[in-house]
C-alpha cells in the first residue's frame, strides 16, 4: 500500500516558501503522493473551514512539479463542476505532460453553495454536471495529438451511495474521506455490491484519513481512523491496508489553524509513519 499526504494550500501562514516545505518533507520522506485541496471562490461557507488565502490547486501542483522530482501530484478533491470541462481536461493535461506523468485527478461534486452561487454553477444540477464533464474529459484525452498525456487516473471522491455509483461508473478509484475505522469496511462491502449491480469492476480504493497524533488513546466511538497514539494511527492504517487499498492519503489539517502555522508536529508525525512503513517493506 503506497501512502500520500494530503498539503494544506490555504489559510493564515500558508505561503510559497511553506508550501515548498512541505513538498520537500513529503517527498524527501519517502511518500508517494502529494494531494492539495480546491476552491475558486472563498465565501464565508468556504472560509468557516478553508479560510483565505487559498492557493488554487493546478497552479500550486504546476509549481511544486518543479520543485520535486518523484513524488506523485493531485487533487483531493477537484470540485468538477466549477471549470468547462474542456479547460479542466488542459490543465490536467499539461500538468501531467509536465510533471512527467505523475497527476492523480480526484474529484468531487462539491459542496459550498454560496461559492456555486458566486462562480454562477449551479447548486442543485452539481451531481449531473460532474458525470456530464467526467465524461467530456476523458473523450477529450482520447484525442492524443491534442493533449498529448499519459492516462490519468481519475479518483471520485464522496462517501454517500451516490458517491460509490459514480466511482464504479465513471472513476479509477473510489477516494472516501474521513472516516471511523470500521465505516471504511461496511462500505468496501457496500462498493463491491454496487459494483455488482451495476455489471461493473470493483474500483480500486484510495481512501483519506485524517491524521492527528495525541499522547493518550482515544478510545470515543466516532474516533476518526488517523486520529489517536501514534500506535492507532499505525492500527488503522494497517487495517486499512487489509481491506485491499492501494494507496491511503493522510489528512493533518483537523480545523485548528495553529497546524497550517507550525506544520512541524505534523511533520514529526509523518515521520514516525514513514519509518513504519519503510519498515514493513523491507519485510
Amino acid at each position: 500500500m503506497q501512502i500520500g499526504v494530503n498539503v494544506p494550500n490555504f489559510g493564515p501562514g500558508t505561503d510559497p516558501d511553506v508550501l515548498r516545505q512541505w513538498a520537500q518533507t513529503v517527498e524527501g520522506l519517502g511518500f508517494d503522493l502529494l494531494m492539495v485541496s480546491d476552491h475558486i471562490a472563498v465565501t464565508e461557507d468556504v472560509a468557516e473551514q478553508y479560510p483565505a488565502p487559498f492557493y488554487e490547486p493546478f497552479t500550486t501542483l504546476s509549481w511544486l512539479a518543479g520543485v520535486t522530482r518523484r513524488v506523485r501530484l493531485g487533487t483531493t478533491v477537484l470540485i468538477v463542476p466549477y471549470r468547462h470541462p474542456l479547460l479542466t481536461a488542459r490543465m490536467a493535461a499539461n500538468l501531467n505532460r509536465l510533471s512527467g506523468g505523475r497527476l492523480v485527478l480526484g474529484v468531487g461534486v462539491g459542496w459550498a453553495r454560496q461559492e456555486f452561487e458566486a462562480l454562477g454553477v449551479p447548486f442543485r444540477r452539481r451531481g449531473a454536471l460532474t458525470d456530464e464533464y467526467l465524461q467530456a474529459m476523458r473523450e477529450a484525452w482520447r484525442n492524443t495529438d491534442d493533449y498529448d498525456t499519459a492516462a490519468i487516473p481519475i479518483w471520485v471522491g464522496g462517501n454517500s451511495d451516490a458517491g460509490m455509483r459514480r466511482a464504479v461508473l465513471l472513476g479509477d478509484a473510489w477516494h472516501p474521506l474521513r472516516f471511523t475505522p470500521g465505516r471504511l469496511g461496511e462500505a468496501a462491502g457496500q462498493l463491491k455490491v454496487i459494483a455488482d449491480e451495476l455489471g461493473r469492476p470493483v474500483p480500486a480504493l484510495m481512501p483519506r484519513i485524517a491524521l492527528r497524533e495525541v499522547a493518550e488513546p482515544v478510545t470515543a466511538p466516532d474516533r476518526l481512523a488517523g486520529v489517536g497514539t501514534i500506535d492507532q494511527i499505525i492500527a488503522d492504517l494497517d487495517r486499512i491496508r487489509l481491506l485491499g487499498a492501494e494507496t491511503v492519503v493522510l489528512d493533518p489539517f483537523n480545523g485548528d489553524l495553529t497546524e497550517i502555522r507550525q506544520p512541524e508536529r505534523a511533520w514529526r508525525t509523518l515521520a514516525a509513519v514513514a519509518a513504519y512503513h519503510r519498515s514493513q517493506e523491507e519485510r
